[in-house]
């Protein structure tokens, strides 16, 4: 898709992070912008921030989790500009390990990184086919292409979102559609998904006690990452290439697949972390 000028865009997460780097990264190419996002505040404060640079853009509160918001969302889209062009599942959260979360925790991380992106293609693909025209970018993660220790529930969702995506692709292919797929694949940036507890549902904080990366770690993390603007950047260049994958640190993910390849045909248990991929 070449000219995005007067097309529209849906971007979930959309008050923050990437989806709000998508937005004005967007906003430049003259699309027009319906963004969702749980945090109302937020939200509204994206929006009116990007109306004042002159962009077309409403806010649709909307929990992802929940396919009734996300039919809700895509309702409000066709009410207020008639047509959809490109759907950026991109809302997330971070947490969990494997052997320690409760079931709570693993519901509300996949409800929002895995079903999240299951409403929003459930929703929305049958619109896009309709039309024969449009782009969906599903946000997973370098922790969809290699196992990390430290956050292996958050890894299942974003494993499971890159299968769905490549599933979608190979679909869309066989039907002769025109609507593309990509996945996006970031390593560690600087957003707020590090502070994902601030939305976490007082049960699943009840049962999963304290789970958030310490101060310390997340402040010399953003100290040497860079900005969500790389991943909005990469978005664009793909949805313009037809891209399925999406890289931000594209060296990372390339050693990553290498390291699952020779784990494979050797039939030795995984060595490393994936943890290590995700600076530059």
């Amino acid at each position: 898709m070449q000219d995005l000028d007067g097309r529209v865009a849906v971007i979930t997460g959309g008050a923050s992070g990437i989806g709000r780097a998508l937005a004005q990264r967007l906003a430049t190419e003259g699309m027009k912008l319906v963004l969702a996002d749980v945090e109302e505040p937020a939200l509204a404060a994206t929006v009116a921030e990007l109306s004042e640079s002159g962009a077309t853009v409403i806010g649709v509160p909307t929990d992802v989790s929940v396919l009734g918001d996300v039919q809700r969302l895509a309702d409000g889209t066709l009410g207020e500009f008639g047509a959809v062009h490109i759907v950026c599942n991109n809302a997330g959260v971070a947490g969990g390990t494997v052997a320690t979360a409760p079931i709570e925790l693993w519901n509300w991380v996949l409800g929002v990184n895995l079903y999240g992106v299951i409403h929003g293609c459930a929703t929305f693909v049958p619109i896009l086919l309709e039309q024969n025209e449009g782009h969906v970018v599903n946000t997973a993660s370098i922790a969809g292409l290699g196992g990390v220790g430290a956050f292996g529930v958050y890894c299942t969702s974003k494993f499971a979102v890159v299968g769905l995506s490549e599933s979608l692709h190979f679909e869309l292919a066989a039907l002769g559609s025109a609507v593309k797929v990509s996945v996006l694949c970031p390593g560690f940036l600087n957003t707020n998904i590090y502070d994902s507890e601030r939305n976490m549902p007082v049960n699943v904080r009840t049962s999963a006690g304290e789970t958030a990366i310490h101060r310390d770690t997340v402040d010399a993390i953003r100290a040497v990452v860079p900005g969500p603007e790389v991943a909005a950047d990469a978005v664009l260049d793909a949805v313009r290439r037809e891209r399925f994958f999406v890289l931000t640190h594209e060296k990372a993910a390339s050693a990553t697949t290498e390291q699952r390849l020779a784990w494979m045909l050797g039939g030795d248990p995984p060595a490393g972390d994936a943890a290590d991929a995700f600076v530059p």
